[in-house]
């Protein structure tokens, strides 16, 4: 830790100023009129605008998917004659600085005519505003429920969660008469820049987006939002920069949102405790528009495609719902669409052991997909590609001592304590390529990645990438995979920023595609600039291509390590020709362009162990212990993976026990500050026991595959099953999440 990186609020640019937006306190609301008056006499105010000003200079995000069952929608750059969602921005104020800006946001008055407000997936439901529906089937659904001895039904719920990176949203935009310059805090700077120029009607040469240090993004910061093409327009209008920087009550009321979904869902299961069928309906709640690029159909979507999990299941059938609510937009968030997923399956598989009255080990034992059986085609068309899952969960039970902690918890309950242990297998879509979003009728999302590798004169290696980091220690990543292809020392290597002046065109950082996107594009990259430096180091020290090799900055002839040339001499040959020129078919010049299509997804996957204890009084639930097994093929660097593990599990702890986005049946938000949405501190997180399996993909280079989301999907999963073991036999059912302690304490219960 130096400090000094450059996060986007860190930049100040000459004659610079600062936006912000006034925002509707009302969930659904006609707007009657907008006096600015006040605000605009105000010193140091430069410009009020609303969405009559705008409307002739920038258009709505309209985000589509391909394909049957989906409604558009048209978010409007600030609302346009109605608001749709509490914490909609309404009118935007240019000023001087932020602390002009802020008064004058408080000087501007709106009239409104508050309207009903459809709150809840039932009323959404009721009045039919359904924004996606897809259905599928496979196998015979009924016949499997016909036979089986076994069928269960439950209804499982999850609460709104607000991404909160600790960086907010933030972006500065700038016109200099012939081009719009954009520094975001941002996972996506190609898709940002298409959507600009789209929006300003400018050709994407036009559009430079440059993404400086991101202090975090968790899926929030794929998306473009409205907040972003404002700032952009009025830069263009203005001819000066223009800053807005989020602030934390705007993140948690108007930034996208993530889970809000109830899953119905049927389980067919023989005497045995072997899956038989399902059938599940997930319902999310889209809020009030589409999210660019992704759509409201993801989270649905998702949790419907992945539900059958690591498990043989031989019928299914599910129907994705997405409904319009007057709420934020729901969005991509960390394990979107898998967390609900492998939440309910998992409780799911525990609910059969209870029926059938099997250990969840052994109900685990007799379902889960053998390593043989891959490439596996899972019950809902995916086709998992690689996994032992199998011996995953093996080793995770031998590292707990599973007997040990059973015979543990006998002897707590026998003293009247409520101590639980929960498992979680979960599989996890990763690696994602262009075909998958085309499948999916994703059509703005490229789903292609791209690396360029160039070594200077001076032997010194640059790297530029079209996937920034946002804290994942992709420039460590990086460096080290370019420096092992090209022979140097990790000292040797910078990752530059992503800046779409010079790195080349892709999709972003998400969905856990960042490892297989690396090999695929830099690692690659780095090969081929090392390819020429044998072809110019045989040239030099007569030899075949073939023969050379490259380590530690040297090149050298296998066999005779005396007839060595230095690779930065190479590199200044490559741009200073000697005599006699560069070898024939040799072009000047030492880098690479690569352009990687990711041929996934890939699939990883972990099984989770988590020991809890609960409060008879309180219901508060203490995390005692906590281990898992990981597998994500071979591990390029186990610190960042590891430390990827930790951040995702802490991450998970928050929605399985804490974290809750609370809107009154008025859609006002109840839950505005850090003070009432609760997210997991230190204490609320135990040492991980962390475990790692490497089964290669057969699919991508190197057989590696992603990673970043596990932890997430898991740890609601196990702490949830957790729970329900502390608590069986009190008459309370763990469907929900968060799970409240006051739900624990006596406040939900029904009979068992």
């Amino acid at each position: 830790m130096r400090g000094r990186g450059q996060f986007l609020d860190d930049i100040v640019l000459p004659r610079m100023v600062s936006l912000a937006f006034v925002r509707s306190p009302h969930a659904h609301a006609a707007i009657r009129a907008v006096d600015a008056n006040a605000a605009s006499a105000l010193d140091g105010v430069l410009r009020v605008v609303t969405a009559a000003d705008v409307r002739a200079v920038a258009r709505p995000l309209e985000p589509r998917l391909e394909g049957d069952g989906f409604t558009p929608t048209a978010w409007p750059v600030l609302a346009d004659g109605r608001v749709n969602f509490c914490g909609e921005a309404v009118a935007a104020v240019v000023a001087t600085n932020a602390y002009v800006v802020a008064d004058a946001c408080e000087r501007v008055r709106v009239e409104y005519e508050p309207l009903p407000a459809i709150a809840s997936i039932e009323a959404a439901l009721a009045a039919d505003r359904v924004l996606f529906r897809r259905r599928h089937r496979q196998g015979d659904v009924d016949g499997a429920f016909a036979n089986a001895p076994v069928v269960l039904r439950e209804t499982f719920e999850h609460a709104r969660c607000a991404p909160s990176p600790l960086e907010p949203r933030g972006i500065i935009a700038d016109w200099d008469g012939e081009a719009l310059i954009v520094w975001a805090s941002t996972q996506t700077p190609t898709i940002l820049r298409t959507a600009l120029a789209t929006a300003l009607g400018l050709p994407e040469t036009r559009v430079r987006v440059i993404a400086p240090d991101v202090g975090g993004g968790f899926g929030l910061k794929t998306h473009v939002f409205p907040e972003d093409v404002a700032v952009a327009a009025l830069a263009r209008v203005l001819a000066r920069p223009v800053k807005w920087v989020e602030e934390r009550r705007e993140s948690l009321a108007a930034a996208s949102q993530a889970r809000a979904q109830r899953m119905e869902v049927e389980v067919a299961a023989g005497s045995d405790g072997v899956l038989q069928g399902l059938r599940a309906r997930a319902v999310s709640d889209g809020g009030a528009y589409h999210i660019y690029p992704l759509t409201g159909a993801l989270e649905p979507l998702g949790s419907a495609a992945i539900l059958p999990g690591p498990y043989r299941t031989p019928a299914y059938a599910w129907e994705a719902i997405t409904v319009l609510t007057h709420k934020p937009p729901l969005g991509a968030y960390r394990g979107v669409g898998m967390t609900m997923g492998a939440f309910v399956m998992e409780r799911v598989v525990d609910l059969v052991a209870e029926r059938v009255g099997l250990d969840p080990a052994e109900v685990r034992r007799r379902n889960l997909i053998p390593r043989e059986a891959y490439p596996f085609t899972s019950a809902s068309g995916m086709t998992y590609d690689s996994g032992d899952f199998p011996k995953a969960l093996e080793q995770v039970l031998a590292a707990v001592d599973y007997d040990g902690l059973r015979r543990e918890q006998a002897a707590a309950r026998a003293g009247r304590r409520l101590v639980g242990v929960g498992l979680a297998c979960y599989t996890e879509y990763t690696g994602m390529g262009a075909q998958v979003f085309r499948r999916r009728g994703m059509s703005h999302v490229p789903g292609i990645e791209a690396a360029t590798v160039t070594m200077g004169a001076d032997g010194t290696v640059s790297c530029v990438t079209s996937f920034p980091s946002q804290g994942q220690g992709h420039a460590t990543t990086l460096a080290q995979l370019v420096a092992d292809r090209l022979g140097v020392s990790m000292d040797a290597i910078r990752v530059l920023p992503v800046d779409t002046l010079g790195a080349p065109r892709g999709s972003g950082t998400f969905g856990s595609r960042g490892a297989v996107s690396m090999i695929g594009s830099a690692a690659r990259a780095a090969e081929l600039v090392r390819d020429k430096l044998r072809t110019l180091a045989a040239h030099r020290l007569e030899a075949a291509a073939v023969d050379v090799a490259i380590e530690e900055g040297r090149a050298w002839v296998r066999g005779l390590p005396d007839r060595a040339v230095a690779v930065a001499e190479l590199a200044r040959l490559a741009y200073t020709l000697p005599p006699g020129g560069l070898p024939d078919g040799v072009a000047p010049g030492l880098d690479a362009t690569v352009y990687f299509d990711p041929p996934g997804p890939t699939f990883s996957g972990a099984v989770h162990v988590a020991v809890v204890e609960v409060d008879r009084e309180t219901g508060r639930v203490a995390l005692r212990r906590y281990a898992l097994v990981e597998d994500c093929g071979p591990v390029i660097n186990p610190t960042i993976v590891d430390g990827q593990i930790h951040g995702a599990v802490a991450q998970g702890i928050g929605e399985a026990l804490l974290e809750a986005v609370v809107h009154g049946d008025d859609g006002q938000l109840l839950t505005a500050t850090l003070m009432d949405y609760a997210l997991p501190r230190a204490d609320d997180v135990p040492a991980f026991e962390v475990g790692h399996l490497e089964t290669p993909s057969p699919l991508t280079p190197g057989g590696v595959k992603g990673m970043g989301e596990g932890g997430t999907i898991g740890a609601p999963a196990a702490i949830a099953n957790a729970v329900a073991d502390a608590v069986r036999g009190l008459g309370i059912r763990i469907t929900t999440l968060p799970i409240r302690p006051e739900a624990l304490a006596g406040g939900s219960r029904r009979p068992p």
